[in-house]
C-alpha cells in the first residue's frame, strides 16, 4: 500500500479507536481529560504526541477487566501473563479480534515463507500466553498443517519432527538452541529432518544467537515479535531478506521515544518502542510502552514490503542493568560469548554489589571438547572473554567457566540474570 494511502487509513481508524476508547473505558476517558484533549481534536497523525502513554502497570492497576472497551459479553477470549512480578496483566478479544489476530499471525508465518503446504510444529506454550494458540490460528488460515505439541518434552519434540516430517518450528529461540543441543544428544541426522525455517520470538536474541540456530539446525531464523498488551505475535515479522522486521502498520502505529525524556525519536535513533492499536475492540491500547530497545526505519524492503521496519530488539528497559554506571544488556553479552566460540549459548549473568561497588560475574558453559582440554586453554579462553566484555562495556567482569549441561535449560523464555543487589 503506497504510504500516504496508508496515513489516510490510520488516522481514520485512529480516529475510531480514540473514540471508543474515550465512551468506554473511563482510565482512557481520565486521561484524554488531564491532558486536554478530546476525540474531536485529532486533526493529525502528529497529534498522536499529545496523547498520554500507556504502562503495563496500568493495567495492573485496572485488573482483570478495567481496561476492556466492550461489554464481557462480546469478549471471545481472554489472555494474561504469568503475573509472576504481580499481577497479570489481561487481555480480551472480541470475535472480531480473533479474525484480526489470525489474520496478522497468517501475514508472519507467510512472510517467512510458510504456505499450506508447510508442517508447522508449534513449540511455543499453549493456555493463557499468546505465543501458542497465535501460531496456530494464523498457521490455519494459511492452510498450513499444524502439529500443537506445546512447549517442553523434548525428546518428543524431536520424534515428531522426524515422523511427521516438520518444516516450520515455532519457539522461543533459547529452546531452538536446547533442541539442537538434545538432537545433537540422541544422534539425530539433521540431514534427515525437513526442517526449512524457524520463527522465534518471545524473548530479546542477538544476531551471533541467530547464526548459532541456523548453523546447528540447518535452517533459516526467522525473528517474530508481538506481545499481548498489543496483540500478541503478529505485530511484526522479518521476510526472507532478513533486514528488519516489518510493523504491519494498518493495525498498528509505532513510536521510538527517549525512555528519559519520554519524546519521540527520528528514524534510525535507538529508543524505546511504543504502540497504538488501530483497530482491537476488545482492549484497545494508546501508545504502550514496550520497554523493548530498537529502531525504526522507513527505508522500503527489497522484498518489496513498504511497511517501517524495526531492528532486532535489543533488550529492554526493564532487563537493562546499570552496573557501576554503566547500561548492560545480556544481549550484548550473548553476542561476545558466541562471537568467541569454544562455548555454548548457555549463560547466567549474577550481579551482586560488596560495599559500595557493584560486581558482575559471568557463568558460560565450555564445549565439551574444550573442558576436556589442558587447564592452560581454559584459562586461555576465560582471559579472552574478560578482556573482550572489558573492551565493549568498560567495566570488568570476573568469569567464570562451567561445566556443559551445569546452567538450567528453558523450554520458554530463558532465564539470564540473577540480581542480588538491593538496590
Amino acid at each position: 500500500m503506497p504510504r500516504e494511502q496508508l496515513k489516510d487509513l490510520q488516522l481514520e481508524r485512529l480516529r475510531k479507536t480514540l473514540e471508543r476508547v474515550y465512551h468506554n473505558v473511563p482510565f482512557y476517558r481520565q486521561k484524554l481529560q488531564e491532558a486536554g484533549f478530546e476525540p474531536g481534536d485529532l486533526q493529525s497523525l502528529d497529534d498522536l504526541q499529545k496523547l498520554p502513554f500507556t504502562a503495563k502497570q496500568d493495567l495492573r492497576d485496572n485488573y482483570p477487566f478495567g481496561m476492556f472497551a466492550v461489554p464481557m459479553s462480546e469478549i471471545v477470549r481472554v489472555h494474561a501473563s504469568s503475573g509472576t512480578t504481580g499481577k497479570p496483566t489481561v487481555v480480551g478479544y472480541t470475535r472480531s479480534d480473533i479474525n484480526t489476530w489470525a489474520e496478522l499471525m497468517a501475514r508472519t508465518l507467510t512472510c517467512g515463507g510458510t504456505t499450506k503446504n508447510s508442517v508447522i510444529q508449534v513449540a511455543y506454550g499453549y493456555g493463557l500466553f499468546t505465543g501458542g494458540l497465535g501460531v496456530h490460528y494464523g498457521a490455519e488460515r494459511i492452510g498450513a498443517s499444524v502439529i500443537p505439541i506445546s512447549g517442553g518434552n523434548t525428546q518428543r519434540q524431536i520424534m515428531l519432527m522426524e515422523d511427521f516430517g516438520t518444516t516450520v518450528l515455532a519457539c522461543t529461540p533459547s529452546y531452538a538452541i536446547y533442541l539442537a543441543e538434545a538432537m545433537e544428544e540422541m544422534g539425530v541426522d539433521k540431514n534427515r529432518l525437513k526442517l526449512q525455517y524457524g520463527v522465534f520470538g518471545a524473548e530479546p536474541w542477538s544476531e551471533r544467537m541467530r547464526q548459532e540456530i541456523e548453523k546447528r539446525l540447518n535452517i533459516k531464523a526467522i525473528d517474530i515479535y508481538g506481545l499481548s498488551e498489543v496483540i500478541g505475535p503478529g505485530v511484526a515479522s522479518e521476510c526472507q531478506e532478513q533486514k528488519g522486521l516489518h510493523i504491519f502498520e494498518d493495525h498498528f502505529l509505532p513510536e521510538v521515544i527517549d525512555p528519559v525524556t519520554e519524546k519521540p525519536l527520528p528514524f534510525g535513533e535507538k529508543g524505546e518502542l511504543v504502540f497504538t492499536s488501530l483497530t482491537k475492540e476488545g482492549i484497545p491500547i494508546i501508545r504502550y510502552r514496550t520497554r523493548d530497545i530498537t529502531t525504526l526505519k522507513a527505508e522500503v524492503c527489497s522484498c518489496g514490503r513498504t511497511h517501517v521496519r524495526m531492528e532486532k530488539v535489543m533488550g529492554r528497559t526493564d532487563d537493562m542493568l546499570i552496573i557501576r554506571g554503566v547500561n548492560v544488556f545480556p544481549s550484548q553479552i550473548e553476542s561476545v560469548l558466541l562471537e568467541i566460540g569454544d562455548t555454548e549459548p548457555h549463560y547466567l549473568l549474577v550481579v551482586d554489589r560488596k560495599g559500595s561497588l557493584d560486581e558482575l560475574e559471568v557463568q558460560v558453559e565450555v564445549s565439551q571438547a574444550m573442558f576436556s582440554d589442558k587447564v592452560k586453554g581454559l584459562e586461555t579462553l576465560e582471559k579472552t572473554i574478560h578482556h573482550r566484555i572489558e573492551s565493549l562495556l568498560g567495566i570488568s567482569a570476573k568469569v567464570k567457566l562451567v561445566e556443559p549441561h551445569s546452567i538450567p535449560r528453558s523450554e520458554g523464555k530463558a532465564k539470564r540474570v540473577i540480581d542480588k543487589r538491593s538496590l
